[in-house]
């Protein structure tokens, strides 16, 4: 079941500062949040897992790059 991670715990997560994320988010190394109403965003708890993940298995930011478009991808897939 996926849900939907809000900014405090996608920060806490990923052990950074929120200037942090966002520029993270620019360079393509983390998924841009969804937009959950009027003024709330959030993560899908499954694409920060995989980014974790991605990151404690090493893997360089041309490949986390690559994840993050796979993830931003499959949104529009309907998960698939």
């Amino acid at each position: 079941m996926i849900t939907l991670d809000r900014k405090p715990a996608v920060l806490n997560g990923f052990g950074i500062s929120k200037s942090n994320l966002y520029n993270r988010i620019n360079d393509g190394l983390i998924t841009p949040p969804v937009s959950i109403g009027a003024r709330a965003v959030a993560w899908p708890s499954n694409e920060i897992e995989s980014l974790i993940a991605a990151q404690i298995a090493g893997k360089s930011e041309d490949e986390i790059r690559l994840l993050v478009k796979v993830l931003i991808g499959n949104r529009t897939e309907g998960g698939k």
